[in-house]
């Protein structure tokens, strides 16, 4: 039994929903990280134009996110959301292989997913069914 790597809120389905309709050409939007900031990494979100047969997709109510196939192992097991508060408005991440974040909030350090935790616990839900 496979799994997403990565899950979406309905708040971010129907954020994503919102940007694809403004978009011409796009098939989705595509999730992946970059080096960047003071903390290390940065979250990279852009249009999809073309589906990457490497990326992983990922859907919700309609709302189609592609994940790059080099972010995958520090994404794995993340949920993406969307907040809008009194200051900001944007999607937001809450990833369990995150280790830091800088004080701005703009960069994160982020460490591999332990794979082996993630079998062990794949093992135990499919026992427990």
């Amino acid at each position: 039994m496979g799994f997403a790597v990565m899950t979406l809120t309905p708040a971010a389905a129907e954020r994503v929903k919102t940007i694809l309709r403004t978009s011409d050409n796009a098939a989705g939007i595509r999730v992946g990280i970059k080096k960047g900031g003071c903390a290390g990494m940065e979250y990279a979100i852009d249009l999809a134009t073309e589906v990457n047969p490497k990326d992983d997709r990922i859907e919700r109510d309609g709302a189609t996110v592609f994940v790059a196939p080099e972010a995958v192992l520090y994404l794995l097991g993340t949920e993406m959301d969307y907040e809008v508060t009194q200051l900001r408005s944007g999607f937001v991440f809450h990833n369990p292989n995150q280790t830091s974040a800088c004080g701005c909030g703009e960069s994160v350090e982020l460490k591999p997913a332990d794979l082996a935790r993630l079998a062990e616990a794949g093992n135990a839900v499919v026992r427990a069914e």
